[in-house]
């Protein structure tokens, strides 16, 4: 090695598990790892490209009230309680989060962009960041999907005089008073954005790809379980996961209820083509429209991995419980099945287990 080569070399720092993430998931595999051993900064280091404590949750819009969140459950060894259901959500689970991480002191490192994992020295992996750089044996991918919005083509939609956003940009209801909205998606997500605008807009519209489901009674963790297994099958065979509320349907409340008898959930079938002014179908309806609102959902933020090449040819990572099928050095948690609270939480416990067992090997491992 020459001497540029063994002065690279000596800054890369050596740890035996990198967690990327410090959302639901990537915190939950933080505090097992934390549980059976291993020393933050010593044997493992957290990484988190936010700005703060929080996830994805700081990013959210304001009217998102804790009470109206789907499905939060707390992280493992600390219940979040006596919060305000009044209060924004983005600011209770980011102050819940916060002291999660001073009380399990996980030392999350941030603000840290991962740019690449690559394949190191020694059976080793290397992940290369905004920070340096971390050579590693053994990593957890815990990136969740916020940064990856998507946003479906529709034939005429650079012709749309009006405005574009999603979901990820949601401002809040008041900015859209007086104009007439096109929400698109049929989640949790486009349901509550109809909800908060209508009292404000001119006219909303809703549109989605599907009929959907509404459901009545607990999204207690019983069923919060069955839903992450639904969801299993299509990881398994390494095709694109798809969310667990497409599994679960959308809960049925007082809310939801007076918004179907007043007619704002009166959904139509998604539209074949944008127009200068609106949206329309084949079959002559039109509806204008001074903005759309893509409720459409994300897909998992796993670019920094491409150079491991873990995709199948059904565009997703095929796993085998949190492990990548192809590396068994890579999990991914909240990913798939485990993009649930739920889930995120089972799988952070799952994942460190594993790597225990693979830590334990005396042989580097190849792929």
């Amino acid at each position: 090695m020459n001497e540029t080569g063994a002065r690279e070399a000596a800054d890369v720092r050596q740890v035996d598990v990198v967690v990327i993430g410090a959302g639901q998931a990537g915190l939950s595999a933080a505090h097992h790892l934390r549980r059976v051993g291993f020393v933050p900064d010593r044997d493992f280091v957290v990484l988190d490209h936010a700005p703060a404590p929080g996830g994805a949750w700081q990013f959210r819009w304001p009217s998102l009230t804790y009470g109206k969140v789907h499905g939060m459950h707390a992280l493992p060894g600390m219940e979040l309680t006596s919060a305000d259901p009044a209060r924004p959500s983005s600011e209770v689970i980011a102050e819940y989060f916060a002291d999660y991480e001073e009380t399990f002191d996980l030392r999350v490192r941030r603000p840290v962009d991962v740019r690449r994992v690559r394949e190191g020295d020694g059976g080793r992996l290397l992940v290369e960041t905004s920070a340096g750089d971390w050579s590693t044996r053994a990593l957890i991918n815990a990136t969740g999907t916020w940064d990856r919005p998507f946003w479906p083509r529709y034939p005429g939609q650079e012709t749309f005089r009006g405005r574009q956003l999603h979901t990820a940009q949601y401002p809040g209801p008041e900015e859209f008073a007086g104009q007439r909205v096109v929400v698109v998606g049929g989640g949790a997500s486009g349901t509550q954005h109809l909800m908060e605008i209508a009292p404000y807009a001119a006219a909303t519209t809703w549109v989605t790809r599907r009929p959907p489901v509404f459901r009545d009674g607990p999204f207690d963790e019983n069923w919060g379980r069955t839903a992450v297994a639904m969801v299993e099958d299509r990881v398994r065979e390494g095709l694109t996961p798809l969310s667990v509320v497409s599994v679960t349907g959308l809960p049925m409340n007082d809310a939801i209820r007076a918004a179907r008898a007043n007619g704002v959930l009166d959904r139509l079938p998604m539209f074949d083509r944008i127009t200068p002014t609106g949206v329309a179908w084949d079959d002559g309806r039109e509806v204008e429209a001074d903005v759309i609102l893509w409720a459409t959902g994300f897909r998992a933020a796993i670019d920094h991995l491409a150079p491991l090449k873990l995709r199948e040819p059904g565009g997703g990572i095929r796993m085998d419980g949190t492990r990548a099928a192809l590396d068994p050095r890579v999990h991914l948690v909240g990913y798939g099945p485990s993009a649930s609270t739920i889930g995120a939480n089972r799988a952070g416990r799952a994942a460190v287990r594993e790597i225990q067992r693979l830590l334990a090997q005396d042989t580097p491992v190849t792929v």
